[in-house]
């Protein structure tokens, strides 16, 4: 789940991919651009060439994945501090309560490479270590890059410094979070609606190819077989190409 090192804290906007990882989105685009090529122009070596375009995909994959892995992380947040409020409306200390929910974290996610469970070890380790917690927590804010987090970590700061009701700002930010999340689920559904309709429409263009191959042999021959045909095939691979491209990024919303 993660790419963090025992030794390196994560910094969640950027991604490390690995080498398995690469070959393993390098060899899905390739594939996918193959077949597409073979659709538009029927040439195994037009379609070869133009595969090596897949190798960029690795590129154009780290942003989706860094969304995905800072929106697990968000929600793995809200379950933290959820059992932190808990913990210190049972009368425990700040430091024991960020142990306790160490112990619980753990015992919701079995992984041990989880996102919010590293995140807890190494706060745990700066108390026991005598630094401050204040430090830790806004180092893990500065890393997460997330809207919550940071809240989070300057209203905390501020009230440990000046003596604040911790237990109410906690209990409160808890519930904020709690109620953000639950909305931009409910955002989310309505637009993987959208999204859906998307990759259905971008499904269309092949679809109609794939057809006419089926249903009339021979019919597309002259597309693949002379220059204007090549042309006017090229003309619409770069038409298709560019509408997904649009209506990806339309349907792309950041809740």
């Amino acid at each position: 789940m993660s790419d963090k090192t025992n030794n390196e804290l994560i910094n969640y906007d950027e991604y490390h991919m690995n080498i398995l990882e690469r070959v393993k989105y390098s060899a899905i685009a390739m594939a996918g651009v193959y077949l597409l090529c073979m659709l538009f122009y029927n040439n195994h070596i037009i379609a070869v060439i133009l595969s090596f375009i897949g190798l960029l995909y690795p590129k154009y994959k780290k942003p989706q994945l860094i969304k995905k892995r800072k929106k697990e992380l968000r929600l793995q947040f809200k379950e933290a501090i959820y059992a932190l409020s808990s913990s210190l409306g049972a009368g425990k200390s700040i430091e024991s309560a960020f142990k306790s929910v160490l112990s619980d974290l753990r015992i919701l996610y079995p992984e041990t490479d989880t996102y919010i469970i590293l995140e807890f070890e190494y706060i745990v380790r700066k108390i026991e270590m005598n630094e401050t917690i204040e430090d830790a927590i806004q180092d893990f804010a500065s890393r997460a890059s997330i809207d919550d987090i940071t809240n989070f970590s300057n209203v905390f700061i501020t009230a440990k410094r000046t003596g604040g009701n911790i237990i109410s700002i906690i209990r409160y930010t808890s519930n904020v979070i709690s109620e953000k999340i639950e909305i931009q689920n409910e955002i989310e559904v309505l637009v993987s609606s959208k999204q859906f309709e998307q990759r259905i429409l971008s499904l269309l263009v092949p679809g109609i190819i794939i057809y006419l191959q089926m249903s009339s042999p021979g019919y597309l021959d002259v597309m693949y077989s002379t220059l204007t045909g090549r042309i006017l095939m090229t003309v619409c691979l770069i038409l298709f190409a560019v509408s997904y491209r649009v209506g990806k990024k339309m349907t792309d919303i950041e809740v």
